[in-house]
Formats: C-alpha cells, sequence, structure tokens
C-alpha cells in the first residue's frame, strides 16, 4: 500500500484487501462502497459483511489508476490533467463511480475536465487521445477515442472550435512538428480514423502527405528493401508490417503531386518486400506512371523479390508496367488526375514530358543491360515501349544494346539482330556510328546499316542546295548530337555553315568512311555486300515485294565484293532501304520479326 493507505489503516484498521493486477492494497470497505457501485455490489448483502478480500480483474490503467480512485474517495486531493483523465475516466467507467452512486462522483468530473479543459485544446486532445488509445477497448467503450479524433480534426481544418462553426472552406493549419510527432506514434487502425476524419473536414494535398510519409518513414523505417537476401522475420511482425503498409497506401491522398515519386518507390519497394496484395502494388505503379516525367534513375531500381541467382537483380516487370501506364495516359492525351472528390479527371499532357521520360527510360536499360540474367525478350520488350518521338537520337539506345551485347557473349545471330532490331540506326550520331562500325559485339547486317545510312547523310545536299520543302539536315550533320545521349529533346536545327565549310567537312567524312570501309574489309574478307536494289518501276519508283516492304541485305559468297568504291556505290544505291529521317513521331511499337531491321 502506499503511504497515505499505511497512515490511515494505522488509525482504522483495515476490513478488505484488494488485488490489482500484481498490487495489493490494505483498504476501508465504507469509503470504496459508498462512490464504487461494482465494490458496492460485491460487499453489500448477507455475505458482504465476511467479505475481506477482493480481486479487481481489467482494470484499465491497472494499479496506476486503482490508486488515484482511492485517492479520490479517501478525498485525497490530486490534479487531474490531460495525461491521465483518459485512465480515470476509464476506470471510474469500470468502477461504476456514477452520478447514482452518489453525486459529484469520478464520472462526472472526468466528463467536465474532458469538455472544458482536455478537448478544448488541440494539445490536450492529442494527448488524451495518445492515452486513450494505450486503454482500448475500455476507452471506445465510452466514446473517449472519437471524441478525440473529432476534436482534432476540427481544429486541425481550421473551423475554430467545438461551436458549429460553418467555415469548412478554411485552409488547414499547417503541421506542426509537435503535434506530428505525437499522431504519428498512434497505433495504424488509430491513425487511420484520425487522417479519415480529417480528410472529411478538408485536410488534403500536401498537408496530408506529409503526415503520411512521417508516419510511413516511422513504421517501415527498419526493413532493409535493398538488399537481396530478405532477413528473417517473425511471422507475426511481417503481418504487422503488411497491415501498415497496404492501410498507408489507403490513405494516400488523390491530388496530383501531393507524394514524390522516391516516396511512392520506396513504397513500391516495401510492398514487394512484405508481399502485399496484388491490388497495392498496382496502385502505387498507378500512381507512379502517372508522375513517371519527375522520376529520377534510382526510382525505377526497384530490387526483384527473386532471391539471389534465379532471377534479375530488378524488378524489370513492375517498371515495364509502369512505363505502359504512363503510355497509355500520355497517348490519349491525357494525365491520370485527381479531382477534390478524388476522381479520376483528363487533363492535357505537359509539354516536354515525353522527352524526360525517354531519356529515364533509355538510362534505366543501360542500367539493368548488365544483369546476366536478364532476358532477350525482357529486354527487347521494355525497349520497344519507350516511345520513338522520345528519342532525339538513338545513342542512348545503342549504349544499352551494346552493354548488353558485352554482357551476354553466349547470345546466337538471331538473338543479336533481335537486340539491335529495336535501335534505328539512321539516328544514331557520328559519334556512334564510328563506334558501331568497329564494334565486334554487333551483327554484320547492323554494322553494314549504321555504315550505310552514314553514306546516305553525307550525300544529302546542304540548305542552299535542298530543293524547295525537303528536309535535311544542315551540312550533313547527323540527326543526332553526340553518341551520349544529350538533355535536349527540342530538335532546334543548329545554323548553315556556309559552302566552303560544308564541301570541306563533306570531303573530311567521305575520308573518314573510306578509312571505315577499309577496316570492314579486314573483319570480314568474304566481303559481303548487299543485293543490288529492285529494278525502277513505272513512274520512277522502287519495286518491292507483295508485302510491301523494302527488302533486307543479303549476304553473297565468296570474294564477289569488289573494291572499296564498289563496295560503297552498292550501298549507295540501297535508297528503298532508308524512309525520311525526320518523318514520324508515332510511338514506338513491338515490330514484327521481318521488319525489325527494316526502316519503312
Amino acid at each position: 500500500p502506499t503511504g497515505w493507505c499505511r497512515i490511515r489503516s494505522q488509525e482504522f484498521p483495515s476490513d478488505i484487501t484488494i488485488q490489482v493486477g500484481g498490487s495489493s492494497f490494505n483498504l476501508h470497505k465504507l469509503p470504496l462502497a459508498s462512490k464504487c457501485g461494482y465494490i458496492r455490489k460485491l460487499v453489500s448483502g448477507a455475505n458482504g459483511s465476511r467479505v475481506t478480500h477482493l480481486e479487481i480483474t481489467g482494470m484499465p490503467g491497472d494499479a496506476k489508476a486503482f490508486d488515484l480512485v482511492i485517492k479520490f474517495c479517501y478525498g485525497v486531493n490530486f490534479e487531474i490533467t490531460a495525461d491521465n483523465v483518459a485512465m480515470l475516466r476509464c476506470a471510474a467507467e469500470h468502477l461504476e463511480m456514477t452520478e447514482e452512486c452518489k453525486p459529484g462522483n469520478l464520472v462526472g468530473r472526468t466528463e467536465a475536465y474532458l469538455e472544458e479543459v482536455a478537448l478544448a485544446s488541440l494539445e490536450g486532445a492529442v494527448t488524451a487521445l495518445r492515452r486513450a488509445e494505450e486503454l482500448l477497448p475500455a476507452s471506445d467503450k465510452v466514446q473517449l477515442i472519437g471524441r478525440c479524433i473529432d476534436a482534432i480534426a476540427t481544429m486541425t481544418c481550421g473551423d475554430g472550435g467545438h461551436e458549429g462553426l460553418d467555415d469548412v472552406g478554411a485552409p488547414p493549419k499547417p503541421v506542426d512538428d509537435w503535434w506530428a510527432d505525437e499522431l504519428t506514434a498512434l497505433r495504424i487502425d488509430t491513425f487511420q480514423r484520425v487522417m479519415i476524419a480529417m480528410k472529411a473536414r478538408g485536410f488534403k494535398g500536401i498537408a496530408m502527405g506529409t503526415m503520411i510519409m512521417l508516419y510511413a518513414q516511422k513504421s517501415l523505417r527498419r526493413l532493409d528493401m535493398n538488399g537481396r537476401e530478405r532477413k528473417k522475420m517473425e511471422p507475426r511482425q511481417e503481418h504487422e508490417k503488411r497491415v501498415v503498409l497496404e492501410t498507408i497506401v489507403s490513405l494516400l491522398p488523390r491530388e496530383k503531386n501531393t507524394m514524390s515519386v522516391s516516396f511512392l518507390s520506396m513504397l513500391l519497394r516495401a510492398a514487394i518486400y512484405l508481399d502485399t496484395s496484388l491490388a497495392c502494388r498496382l496502385d502505387l505503379e498507378t500512381r507512379m506512371a502517372a508522375q513517371l516525367g519527375q522520376a529520377v534513375l534510382d526510382d525505377l531500381l526497384i530490387p526483384s523479390s527473386s532471391p539471389e541467382g534465379a532471377g534479375t537483380a530488378y524488378d524489370v516487370d513492375a517498371v515495364q508496367r509502369i512505363l505502359a501506364g504512363y503510355l497509355e495516359n500520355e497517348g490519349e492525351a491525357t494525365r491520370l488526375d485527381y479531382n477534390t472528390d478524388d476522381d479520376f479527371a483528363s487533363a492535357a499532357s505537359p509539354p516536354n514530358d515525353v522527352g524526360p521520360v525517354g531519356k529515364l527510360m533509355e538510362s534505366y536499360l543501360a542500367e539493368i543491360s548488365s544483369d546476366v540474367n536478364l532476358p532477350v525478350d525482357k529486354f527487347t520488350g521494355l525497349a520497344e515501349l519507350i516511345p520513338e518521338r522520345a528519342r532525339f537520337n538513338e545513342d542512348g539506345m545503342y549504349r544499352a544494346i551494346d552493354i548488353y551485347l558485352k554482357a551476354h557473349p553466349s547470345l546466337g545471330e538471331g538473338e543479336r539482330k533481335k537486340v539491335c532490331g529495336v535501335m534505328d540506326c539512321q539516328k544514331l550520331s557520328r559519334e556512334a556510328c564510328a563506334h558501331a562500325a568497329q564494334n565486334d559485339r554487333l551483327p554484320v547486317q547492323t554494322v553494314v546499316q549504321v555504315l550505310y545510312h552514314e553514306q546516305r547523310r553525307l550525300r544529302v545536299p546542304p540548305p542552299s542546295q535542298a530543293p524547295s520543302g525537303a528536309p535535311s539536315y544542315a551540312g550533313g550533320e547527323s540527326p543526332a548530337l553526340s553518341y551520349r545521349p544529350t538533355p535536349s529533346f527540342n530538335g532546334r536545327e543548329r545554323s548553315a555553315p556556309s559552302s566552303e565549310v560544308s564541301r570541306l567537312q563533306r570531303e573530311n567524312d567521305e575520308l573518314r568512311m573510306e578509312l571505315l570501309q577499309m577496316k570492314m574489309r579486314l573483319r570480314d574478307p568474304s566481303g559481303a555486300a548487299p543485293a543490288a536494289a529492285p529494278p525502277l518501276a513505272a513512274g520512277g519508283t522502287r519495286s518491292f515485294p507483295t508485302s510491301g516492304k523494302p527488302p533486307l541485305p543479303k549476304k553473297q559468297g565468296g570474294s564477289g565484293g569488289g573494291g572499296g568504291g564498289g563496295f560503297m556505290k552498292k550501298l549507295g544505291r540501297l535508297n528503298p532501304f532508308v524512309r525520311d529521317p525526320l518523318g514520324g513521331g508515332k510511338v514506338r511499337t513491338k515490330p514484327p520479326k521481318d521488319r525489325r531491321h527494316s526502316i519503312s
């Protein structure tokens, strides 16, 4: 017993011992029975006088709460605060300390404090909610949780108090560190109730997103989502984390740009790691697709859930679904947007958004290309999804292909052709062409295409000699800027050099092409040369097979390749093999196998 109980027991011998949890209290029946209806029922009646020992089970707050109840029954002064009012209210309800037992009892005293003090301020309501949460389900029985949540939602959303002020349109108060820290320490079910109540009163957008981000960072920070080897967790702990994550995803605000792509990527990694529901992961992928233009490479490097050695290091399928979702909305000239009613709405796609996405996906391809477990179908499937209009040149794609071929030296000729088929050779820069012409990993057919398109560009006349309305590149310049992908996708024309400079440039390029031709002959002594162009049909046009597609260059046996000049002349006659490099702008779709190396 406490000190004051011991003093009273010495003055008046105790007649009852009450056990609460692990503590025993030597007390007197009369002061307790006068205010506690629960104890009165047990000590009254014919056998009540013989009751000397009593055990109270299910006491909210255990011995700490019962000690304050004893002080109240014996008339000892103590202070009711926001920190202990929830415990006192629940204990009073459990012991039936109502007005029917005695006027001014503990239930009435605690209710008055709640209404007049604790729930009248944001700090008091938050503190009372934190303590009430520890007393579930007793606190829900007296509706304490719900009242605290309503008070918090009302005050944080600018309504101004409990007087029913009609000020729903007032802007929410900014997120303060102290109460955000308190609320993000709640259990997930209580936090969910708080967010729903605050959202119903206008707490949305970035402010709500900030609260959810803080909660997620606290609850998921111990997960090692970047490692290939999953750390063993207890099934109960893993289940709790999974419930927390799925609840967080369901609470994410629907307003546009309220959550960063990096945060969404972190949630997706955690969802894959914890093996959440499919709906949860698809929701996160859809949100990332809506903001893919704001992503960086690290946001897409999502570790795969496959054990090490059994699959790719990164989840390529998830990234492919994200890109497909982005293209589905962008191709329809819409963006995934949200209105205040949480319904999807359409808006025009922002300008220059496709270009950064194309660059991002090329960088992602280059990053995953070195994975020895990445199959050809996954590489080409993702590459073919990248819109053609998003690639001002093909240097980024060529870089990814080169890395992939280097990491997969055992690929057959057909597989290497399939990999190279996702690249448009006529959009390579001169630096990339020079590298490709000497690249032993590329199929010979691809090298021939590269050489032909570079030779064709050299033959394009400068703008002063080009026919009226005919597209051309100034001074025979490549449509690409450099071998490395460039940050510009606006396609602005360069200023035309003088005719003398253009002539010298063309002569220099022709000499360089002759050097590349000699190197090609050294690599392939058999002198594989393309077949002659089809004959001219009526009207001066080339005739094609019934398919309407230009034929692919065929290899010739023996040493009939001829000298360097003949080789280049034959390349120069393959005009039907090329289309206008400036034409098109369509989304790249998966080309049929018979068109994998044609430009039409």
